[in-house]
């Protein structure tokens, strides 16, 4: 093993052990929800409350006990940036609407990435006591069972996941939802893009698009779904590029092609003329 892949490995049982602890925190916040104090950020349905922050503080935490040069963007404090050349990417909770409205499609999201590639990502799911896990090289696992991609799933005999957010315009939304309709596809929205992008990996969504998405939402879910065999769009990683949106794309094997023509961009991630 090399040093790179030692570092990745001690990072990638940690980013485990922190995603389960951090799960149990936020349990116990969503099972007295009627408690919490909701605050609106960008708009009446992007919230927050001390429930995301203090399971960040967590996670920040603990990162930065471990691995104290390293960099950390958390979607309620921001990026601190870091040295060593791995930076963790966390959203503490990811669909915090359902969260607080006691749905149970939500989750804790942690990506790591090295010179801006993620090589780890694990995402716990504390409702169905689910934690995929992933690293570079080392294939991506659902409690322990590993995933791999059927290139026999497409568009038109599996449901793609589709997100929406106050950055698009409702026509643009319906313009995608058509589209994929037209081509013989159906959607599902959860509520929680980290979470769809985990169903990619396991082969429960065939895949998942959004127009604008941060990097917390997508970066852990993105190293799954590579690691189980699928296709990502790259998302941008430059110093402060990191901390705005982005279109995100995951996709298994058979809706690589018709995913992109909708999303108008092509595989390697250049718009289509």
């Amino acid at each position: 093993m090399t040093s790179e892949q030692d570092e990745i490995v001690k990072r990638h049982k940690l980013a485990e052990t922190i995603a389960v602890e951090a799960g149990k925190l936020a349990l116990g916040y969503y099972q007295r929800r009627d408690t919490l104090v909701i605050e609106i950020k960008g708009d009446p349905q992007d919230v927050v409350s001390i429930a995301d922050r203090n399971v960040e503080n967590l996670i920040r935490e603990r990162t930065g006990e471990a691995f104290p040069a390293d960099g950390f963007l958390g979607e309620e404090y921001g990026l601190t940036v870091g040295d060593s050349g791995y930076t963790w990417v966390v959203d503490p909770i990811d669909g915090t609407s359902p969260f607080v409205h006691g749905m149970p499609n939500w989750c804790v999201s942690i990506a790591v990435l090295y010179k801006g590639e993620p090589v780890i990502g694990v995402i716990h799911v504390p409702c169905h006591d689910e934690l995929y896990s992933g690293a570079s090289g080392m294939g991506a696992t659902l409690n322990g069972r590993q995933l791999e991609l059927e290139s026999t799933k497409t568009i038109r005999n599996a449901v793609t996941g589709i997100g929406a957010n106050h950055h698009v315009t409702p026509a643009s939304v319906g313009k995608i939802v058509e589209d994929l309709l037209a081509g013989g596809g159906n959607f599902v929205r959860l509520g929680s893009g980290a979470l769809m992008i985990a169903y990619v990996a396991a082969g429960r969504l065939v895949g998942y698009y959004e127009p604008y998405m941060h990097a917390w939402d997508c970066l852990g879910g993105y190293c799954l779904v590579r690691e189980a065999g699928g296709w990502f769009l790259p998302f941008p990683s430059e110093g402060e590029r990191l901390t705005k949106g982005a279109p995100v794309l995951a996709a298994g094997p058979g809706a690589i092609e018709d995913l992109c023509r909708i999303a108008g961009i092509g595989s390697d991630g250049v718009a289509a003329a």
